[in-house]
């Protein structure tokens, strides 16, 4: 099944982009034993990554390691029809449930960095309806359910959930509510490509929509920068750094460019759609 139909409207459904993948292409599971986190995926010669400042979320996203098995599994074990697109598989959880698609993949991201951090208070989304979805509240057992067409709040005297199962079950809760839609409205708009960071997010908000995340930058001695790109998708399946079907000689690397699209395996962006956090 989707994500919930919520508020009797298809306006507000917080899904991914509806594209079918009917391939069905093997893939070699030991294809990673070089590459253990994002930042040791090699740059296009000539180029280096920039320093990115410690403790960010660029630096933080770098050092997330990346399965052995390359592989796209689906949140129900199953393998993913089509493995021609992916580089490399993060090693982070995707759930048992047909819930972390596009823009939730990078809102686990996201709240998984706080959550390193324990900075619980910067743990929160805002849903289709605008509500804001609030770990900090959840933990001191507020709880989120739908009403009619509008989220409303209960609460739960006694919350006796672990620390990380607690925020596992309130990630399910953001991935039912939120949605591209949502997340767009929390960014800013990056008003210049060319000054893409890690972090950064392509992002077209809709019914259906899409977004993807920047998860590495790099740049030669003569100022040029080149990207690389992870998704979720729908169904909900492992977060996965994308190839670059046009450029083999880049791949997974991105050139920026000047006008037009970005286009990768599962989507065409405009070069105005990148935004970043506030």
């Amino acid at each position: 099944m989707r994500k919930h139909i919520y508020f009797s409207i298809l306006s507000l459904l917080p899904l991914c982009n509806l594209q079918t993948q009917d391939k069905d292409q093997p893939v070699n599971s030991a294809g990673n034993e070089l590459y253990k986190t994002i930042s040791a995926i090699p740059t296009v010669p000539g180029f280096i990554r920039p320093a990115t400042g410690i403790n960010s979320f660029g630096d933080w996203l770098g050092n997330i390691k990346l399965k052995r098995d390359k592989r796209v599994f689906l949140y129900n074990g199953s393998l993913k029809r089509d493995q021609s697109v992916q580089f490399a598989v993060l090693d982070e959880p995707i759930g048992n449930k047909d819930l972390q698609q596009c823009a939730d993949a990078i809102m686990r991201l996201r709240a998984e960095y706080f959550f390193s951090k324990n900075d619980f208070d910067s743990i929160h989304f805002a849903a289709t309806d605008g509500t804001v979805l609030s770990f900090s509240k959840w933990r001191s057992g507020i709880r989120y359910y739908l009403s009619g067409n509008k989220l409303n709040t209960t609460f739960i005297k006694n919350n006796t959930a672990s620390v990380h199962d607690d925020f596992e079950s309130y990630l399910e809760t953001v991935f039912r509510y939120a949605g591209t839609h949502s997340l767009a409205s929390e960014l800013t708009a990056v008003t210049d490509i060319k000054n893409i960071q890690p972090g950064d997010i392509f992002i077209q908000p809709g019914f259906p929509g899409h977004a993807m995340i920047v998860t590495g930058i790099c740049v030669n001695k003569e100022g040029k920068k080149l990207f690389m790109l992870a998704q979720g998708y729908m169904p909900a399946q492992d977060i996965h750094i994308v190839k670059n079907l046009l450029n083999e000689k880049y791949s997974p690397w991105y050139e920026i460019p000047g006008s037009g699209d970005i286009i990768t395996p599962a989507w065409e962006f405009r070069n105005t759609q990148l935004k970043r956090w506030k």
